[in-house]
């Protein structure tokens, strides 16, 4: 942890250049289904960038909805005619088993005009400026991939509050492992990487069987195919993306689970050792909170030190990611969360290895 903060603050802050006028045509893709809730709200956050539009397409892909999604994005269309829709049923059998999010954006990339391929969520919305940094920090530093922040809003209860909490804690040590050079994560609401690039790494070959990893999976891979300095984090409060985090227990459990079963496709020894670690020190924690209500005293409070050296290495790294985030508030629930993070890490991290099929979105994934 005390790495992480490290790199952390060493991490520079990236201002928008004074004048600076984009030069690099942007397409931002948007894989969507049954997100007729949503879609609208996040394509007017994007259309109200401060960006300008002959630089700007915006590329909803259509993943076999059985909602109004697709109907509302065609509604927009007809004010804005930079938005284009792509229907992956016109393209893919729904029952073919296929990875469905990479084939969407696949399929979108091969169609976009944009040199810069930007890609979010349709339960997402993004800042004004959220574009023009983008673009700045594309033109300006040697950054050919660009991770940048994600975090969570309006919430209504603590299971909502933890994962805001948990999320600005990733985020720190997603910013962290791209400037240390020893750690590779991101997150597909907000990411940014050369068309162009994405071909010379042979896009998601080799990556294309595991459902998930559209982000974090490429990103490991360019970073093993390319030069240092090809990956860059676009550290700046005016670029973070917002999102609504999951509402119930099951929804939450699921969604971990769905990231977790990833992990075993991992390439960086680093990455999938950090992971362990985390595993295997919150294992000892939920062990050792049985053995006390066994061992006598004073022994039985040896025990409690894994879980006091957890909170003090988590309570400062976690003031400093919620300073930056502008979120001072998380940090009321820092205690309960401690426990709800402990208790998920156990619980998702060991089930994920060992079930790996889920359901989400309506879908069976294996």
């Amino acid at each position: 942890m005390a790495t992480y903060a490290h790199f952390w603050r060493k991490l520079p802050f990236f201002s928008l250049p004074e004048n600076f006028i984009p030069r690099t045509l942007i397409s931002v893709l948007i894989p969507a289904r049954n997100e007729a809730n949503n879609i609208v709200d996040c394509l007017d956050s994007i259309l109200k960038n401060n960006f300008p539009e002959n630089f700007l397409e915006i590329i909803v892909i259509d993943d076999h909805s059985d909602d109004e999604t697709g109907i509302l994005v065609k509604e927009k269309i007809k004010r804005y005619p930079i938005i284009r829709l792509i229907e992956l049923k016109n393209h893919l059998n729904e029952n073919i088993g296929t990875p469905y999010k990479k084939k969407a954006i696949e399929i979108a990339i091969a169609q976009a005009k944009g040199d810069l391929i930007v890609t979010t969520d349709a339960d997402c919305i993004v800042p004004e400026n959220w574009l023009l940094l983008i673009s700045a920090f594309y033109e300006t530093t040697p950054a050919r991939f660009i991770a940048a922040p994600v975090n969570f809003y309006h919430e209504k209860n603590i299971l909502e509050k933890f994962q805001s909490l948990d999320y600005a804690g990733m985020m720190g040590i997603t910013g962290a492992g791209v400037n240390g050079n020893f750690m590779n994560m991101c997150n597909g609401a907000n990411l940014a990487y050369e068309k162009k690039l994405f071909y010379e790494v042979g896009g998601f070959k080799g990556i294309d069987h595991v459902a998930s990893g559209d982000d974090m999976l490429l990103m490991q891979k360019i970073a093993r195919l390319q030069p240092r300095g090809t990956i860059g984090f676009l550290k700046n409060t005016n670029a973070v993306v917002l999102s609504t985090a999951q509402p119930t227990i099951a929804a939450f459990l699921t969604q971990r689970r769905r990231w977790a079963s990833k992990s075993s496709s991992y390439t960086e020894w680093y990455t999938v050792f950090q992971l362990a670690m985390v595993f295997l020190f919150c294992a000892v924690i939920v062990l050792d909170l049985f053995l006390f209500f066994i061992f006598p005293p004073p022994q039985r409070y040896f025990l409690l030190l894994p879980l006091l050296i957890k909170i003090i290495a988590d309570y400062f790294f976690l003031s400093g990611m919620t300073r930056f985030f502008n979120r001072r508030d998380l940090m009321r629930y820092f205690l309960p969360s401690q426990f709800l993070h402990i208790a998920y890490i156990v619980v998702v991290g060991g089930f994920s290895q060992l079930k790996k099929n889920y359901v989400w979105k309506g879908r069976n994934v294996h």
